[in-house]
């Protein structure tokens, strides 16, 4: 099954569930895990002994108090999950992973061909031609959104067919602020071909407001709210009860 393939609104755990517990680290992916999301985000950046990894900064300022950049840290001093570990530690999960720079690209689809995973991943967050090697790189089983270029154009275009055909017919995605979305843009999207999945939202009434509005899927920090508002509304879908138990690095068995 590719990503997306569930006719319901996505509900997708931004940088892990970063509402829940450190951003993109193990136990945040994990917690959202617990709660039965098969949809987690995350980024993509490379360190200086070439592993692509999971962390969203260009530098440690914000998450470390240092000022190094992630491009000349070590992978072992950096102490965040690869890309690799997400991929291995939850094989049942389908993930976003947002491209920050160009240099993790190669080693990003290296990542995830070795897992076998081009079905289960969107590559979003990142320039149009970033995209378009990971597609020439992986195949048509890699899932995409809309590149930056495309989205602007897609923002500003009334109607949006005016976007070349050769900038949206890869992707299957749009990934939209969520105050930049309306109704119009939705229509735009839709008429295209393209499923509409809004960031960063973190509150229960707004989640009700985009999905009136006919959103196709939520990133979120707290997935445990946007958990609340699909049951609520009888659009929450349970994981299978035979799905595959998610293993940490440290091996402990994760509640499925």
């Amino acid at each position: 099954m590719s990503y997306g393939s569930p006719p319901v609104p996505l509900a997708i755990a931004h940088r892990g569930g970063a509402g829940l517990a450190a951003e993109n680290t193990l136990d945040a992916f994990a917690r959202s895990y617990a709660l039965g999301l098969r949809y987690l985000e995350t980024d993509a950046r490379v360190t200086a002994d070439g592993v692509c990894v999971a962390f969203h900064d260009g530098t440690l300022r914000r998450l470390r108090r240092r000022p190094d950049l992630v491009c000349q840290t070590s992978s072992h001093t950096l102490g965040a999950p690869s890309i690799a570990d997400l991929l291995r530690a939850f094989p049942d999960a389908n993930f976003a992973i947002d491209v920050k720079e160009a240099d993790a690209i190669v080693p990003l689809a290296h990542a995830i061909r070795a897992a076998d995973a081009a079905h289960r991943v969107c590559a979003a967050g990142a320039w149009d031609g970033w995209l378009a090697r990971l597609r020439t790189d992986l195949g048509p089983g890699l899932t995409t959104a809309l590149g930056w270029r495309a989205l602007a154009t897609l923002l500003a275009s009334a109607p949006a067919k005016i976007i070349p055909p050769w900038w949206h017919e890869p992707a299957r995605f749009a990934h939209v602020p969520a105050r930049l979305v309306n109704r119009r843009t939705i229509a735009g999207a839709h008429g295209l071909g393209l499923r509409v999945v809004v960031w960063t939202v973190n509150d229960p009434p707004y989640m009700h407001r985009l999905l009136d509005a006919g959103v196709d899927g939520i990133i979120t920090d707290r997935p445990d709210l946007l958990r609340e508002v699909l049951i609520a509304r009888d659009q929450w879908t349970a994981p299978d009860s035979d799905e595959r138990v998610a293993v940490s690095r440290s091996g402990r068995k994760l509640p499925s």
